[in-house]
Parts: C-alpha cells; structure tokens; sequence
C-alpha cells in the first residue's frame, strides 16, 4: 500500500473516531433539542459561517425532507434583509466550533428580544452561543483528520453526523413513513419509487376496445394512445390487450382476412396488471421482468384506471 493510500484512511479513520467519541455526549440536551423541534409551531431555521454554513445548509435540507419544516440561512445575509425571515414561534440551530463566530454572536441580540429558542452546535460550552442557547450539542473533536490539523474536516463531519442523529431521532417520534417520504420527494427517483402507481398513470383518452371491435380499427386506437397497446374491457373489465406487435403479426400472418378479423382472435388474453395503489418500483420491476414497456393499471375488482409505461417510472 502506497503512502497516499495510508493517508487517506488514516483520514477515514480519524474522522469515524471523531464521531465514536460524540456517543458518550448524547443526553438529555440531545432529547430536549428533539423536543424542542417536535414541538416547534413555525420552522427550524438552521445557520453557521464558512464551512459550518454549508453543513447548516445540509441538515436544513434533511430535516426538511423528513417531516420537519427547515431552511437554512447565511448568517451573514441575515443582517442584509434575511432577519425577516426569522419568527417568533421558530426555533434555530447555530453552528459554530469555537461557539464565538462574531457573525452569528451578532444575531443573538435579535434572536433574544423576539424569544427564539438556540440550539447551540459547539465544540465548547465555555463560549457565548453555548451560555445564551437553551441546549448544548457538543461537536467537539479530539483533533481535525487534517494532517496540520487546520481545516475544518473532524469537526465539520461530527457536525454532520450529529445533525442526521437529530433527523432520525425525529423519524422515529413523528412516525415518518415511506409514504410521507414519497410525497416530499415527487421529482426524485427515490419519491418515484415510493410513490403509488396511480399518481403517474394515464387516464386520459385511454385506448380501450371491446373484444368484438375490428382489428383494423383498433390500430388507430393503438396509435393514438401513444402506448403500443390497445387494452380489451368488457363491462370495463379488462379480458385481454392487443399491441401493435399483434397487429403486425396478425395482417403478416392472415393477410386476405385482415380486415374482417376482430380483436378476440388475435388478443393476449393474460395481460399483465397492476393496482393503482401499488407501488411504482413494482410496476417497474414487473416491466423489466416480462421485457414489455406499458402495463394496465386495475383497480380491487380489475376494471380500467389508467396505463403506465416505462418512461413514467424513470
């Protein structure tokens, strides 16, 4: 193993130290910052300087995506404007190492006066964010994985990892589930997966036919429901589906009849369904194991919803 090899996980392994160590400091600040926030009637605003600024930035982000309003702001805006964003019935998160960052020591004049609770996130309860904040997360590292110990890097990650404790920690006591998840996620691939399939689905213009309609006019229905597939219903029950495939096949293989044939010859009459309330990851999986790009959406007692193709679970 080569010497830059050896550097980085001596780095690695300063840094998982780090965090080791902030095990025995977890109590009943820790719980009381958790109760603070369960309880919090407006939004966790949660701010530092520097590289502490970008960690607040994350954690605002986490909290925010797991059931607890959040947002960061930049101590340093917050003298340009940004303390209208601050309110009476929020709560802040502070982050500072020394707990004596003049730019966010300025803000606790304003802070006090509206009666904003501080959650101090410090490496030192000697300072005046800690004395003026109504609990104290300690943050504080033996020594930075940086080989001069100068940058911050043990440090910023603790604060990291303390600040995920906190949003666990909040999971679990608001009972935040996968589908809460989803509906904070609708963009992402993540919030797709969990979400349900009828919140992607088609249910405009649905290509649908009867099993006695002509094959020659269901593939104008095939092609304006831009899905490959025409879905046979009766009585809304789905009793088949008939894809352009089938089409093909059919006028290439009974050329001289193509145009009397109905689409109960020529329909698959096992198509692969899936419920409107099921997950969208399982519509996915379903198409990737059977290698077709659309499937029929059904609802308890299998009539039509909808379809979903492929791009929908992208």
């Amino acid at each position: 193993m080569g010497k830059i090899a050896e550097i980085g996980i001596k780095c690695l392994q300063d840094e998982a130290a780090a965090i080791m160590d902030l095990v025995p400091t977890i109590g009943e600040d820790f719980e009381r910052a958790v109760d603070l926030m369960l309880r919090c009637k407006g939004r966790v605003i949660v701010t530092g300087v520097g590289k502490s600024g970008h960690i607040a930035s994350k954690i605002a982000a986490t909290l925010a995506s797991t059931g607890t309003p959040s947002f960061y702001v930049n101590a340093l805006d917050a003298f340009h404007g940004d303390l209208g964003m601050f309110c009476p019935e929020d709560i802040v998160i502070a982050i500072s190492n020394s707990g004596n960052t003049f730019e966010l020591t300025r803000l606790l004049p304003s802070l006090l006066e509206r009666g904003i609770p501080i959650i101090a996130m410090t490496g030192t309860e000697d300072s005046l964010l800690t004395h003026n904040a109504v609990c104290w997360l300690n943050i504080s590292v033996k020594h930075e994985a940086c080989p001069l110990n100068l940058a911050p890097t043990s440090s910023t990650t603790v604060s990291l990892a303390l600040g995920d404790a906190l949003a666990c920690a909040l999971i679990e006591e608001r009972n935040f589930k996968a589908s809460d998840f989803a509906k904070f996620h609708p963009g992402g691939s993540l919030g797709k997966h969990l979400s349900k399939v009828g919140d992607y689905m088609t249910t405009d213009n649905l290509p649908i036919v009867n099993p006695d309609s002509l094959v020659s006019d269901t593939m104008i229905v095939i092609s304006n429901g831009k899905h490959g597939l025409a879905v046979v219903a009766d009585d809304e029950k789905v009793v088949g589906v008939i894809t352009d495939g089938d089409v093909r096949r059919a006028m290439q293989r009974d050329r001289n009849r193509f145009f009397e044939m109905t689409v109960k010859e020529i329909m698959n009459r096992a198509p692969k369904t899936i419920r409107y309330t099921d997950r969208l990851s399982k519509a996915e999986k379903i198409m990737q194991d059977y290698k077709i790009y659309a499937l029929i959406v059904v609802d308890e007692v299998g009539k039509v919803k909808g379809v979903i193709d492929s791009i929908s679970c992208l």
